[in-house]
């Protein structure tokens, strides 16, 4: 699953002991593991292999340039949504024609910086856009390769504000007025329109969703190419799951098995936009115990990380599981599971310290007993962590490390004051 373990009751990052990081660099902070993340970027080219996919991480999910530039040293293209992940994408050395640009909201700004670098493939997400995309394209006299989202109304029975392939989201074009815009782009001279991408929402921990919106796709594609419209590029999207808790997703072999016999031998260039599933269970929020006390029935773990780090569990009730560092042997945790089965543990309610009732990454939770100046983990805490991090309650933001077998390195420094109000001093 990943490389964080526990070796005679304490927490490694690879070679790396989470107690010496956090001793150096401080908390909280981010941590990553290389290997994880290019092991899982392997396992999921070698289970998609008999597709030849263009894997395109999802920049979004942590947009670290470190971090992308191992992914694009591995052969990885990627998936933005801004002109912020573009230019990001590029500096860590990305090929544009290896990119894919998703997002309901471009701006001319940033359809013209992505023709600038040579943008590997528009995903269209309606049809004012498409109108604006060619508009561009002709103006400059170059042309302007994209695909239509569509929508292909499957629920892919994920958290509300992550699915994006019902009808009722703002993402993508049903289906039916899909062939109709299909029909009159058919011989643009600027705009070629050859592509069909879906994305269904995240995370998505099973195969069926999946089946149901390829099927739905595919026989689209087969109307339009009836009528003798060329489709040559399917982009499925992402929204594979990750383990929050020990075998919650299931494996890339398991998504493969039901999503490869229903392209195999067509022909169609597959592009897959993973994000959490390569990084999420990559990485972790390492935090520290400010202080615990009781109130009433409840005790409370207060920890030096807020919903401003890792604002998942305040935002969509996420489960993460955290664990101290420092274990006695008999409290290894074997799973990662909202209730472990063993005994000597308390019950905490594990609150930040922002001036929010909602700050609280866990509630009722069982833990170890700890004490002031003790290390947690947060697990999993690799995708939509530092990059949902904000300086709410002016709080700087956390600092990255990232750690190849026994050398650490920080890749981002935790910001200071100065950072704080530097935007704000100008003549």
């Amino acid at each position: 699953m990943d490389m964080f373990q526990y070796r005679a009751g304490q927490l490694y990052c690879e070679d790396v002991p989470l107690d010496q990081i956090g001793g150096q660099i401080g908390t909280p902070c981010y941590v990553y593991s290389a290997t994880t993340i290019l092991d899982h970027y392997r396992k999921m080219a070698e289970a998609f292999a008999a597709l030849d996919p263009v894997i395109c991480y999802s920049v979004k999910c942590n947009w670290n340039i470190h971090l992308c530039r191992l992914l694009a040293g591995a052969g990885c293209g990627f998936d933005v949504v801004s002109g912020g992940e573009l230019y990001r994408a590029v500096q860590a050395g990305g090929d544009p024609r290896n990119m894919v640009y998703a997002g309901v909201g471009k701006t001319d700004q940033e359809i013209n910086e992505a023709l600038d670098v040579g943008l590997g493939l528009f995903n269209i997400e309606s049809e004012q856009e498409l109108e604006t995309v060619r508009r561009i394209a002709a103006d400059r006299h170059i042309r302007a390769r994209a695909a239509l989202r569509v929508n292909p109304d499957v629920d892919p029975k994920t958290h509300r504000y992550t699915t994006t392939g019902k009808k009722e989201t703002k993402f993508g074009v049903d289906i039916e007025r899909a062939e109709r815009i299909f029909t009159q782009h058919r011989s643009d001279k600027y705009l070629e329109l050859r592509g069909v991408h879906i994305h269904l929402g995240s995370p998505i921990n099973s195969t069926e969703p999946y089946v149901q919106g390829i099927t739905k796709v595919l026989e689209l594609v087969d109307r339009l190419q009836a009528t003798g419209i060329e489709i040559d590029t399917i982009d499925l999207g992402g929204g594979f799951g990750a383990d929050y808790q020990t075998s919650q997703a299931p494996l890339f072999t398991d998504y493969a098995d039901a999503i490869v016999p229903l392209l195999k031998g067509k022909g169609f260039r597959i592009i897959l936009e993973p994000g959490r599933s390569i990084v999420a269970n990559a990485g972790i929020l390492l935090t520290q115990v400010l202080y615990t006390k009781s109130s009433g029935d409840k005790t409370f773990a207060v920890i030096d990380a807020g919903m401003n780090d890792l604002i998942r569990p305040a935002l969509y009730e996420a489960f993460h599981f955290l664990w101290p560092v420092k274990v006695a042997d008999e409290l290894v945790p074997v799973r990662r599971e909202a209730e472990p089965q063993m005994a000597g543990l308390t019950r905490y309610d594990v609150v930040g310290p922002i001036c929010e009732t909602g700050d609280c990454f866990a509630k009722d939770r069982l833990l170890p007993h700890v004490h002031r100046g003790d290390l947690v983990a947060v697990f999993a805490a690799g995708a939509y962590g530092f990059s949902m991090s904000s300086q709410y309650n002016s709080r700087p933001r956390a600092a990255e490390v990232l750690v190849e077998r026994n050398i650490s390195r920080l890749i981002r420094r935790r910001e200071t004051y100065q950072d704080l109000v530097g935007p704000e001093m100008f003549p």
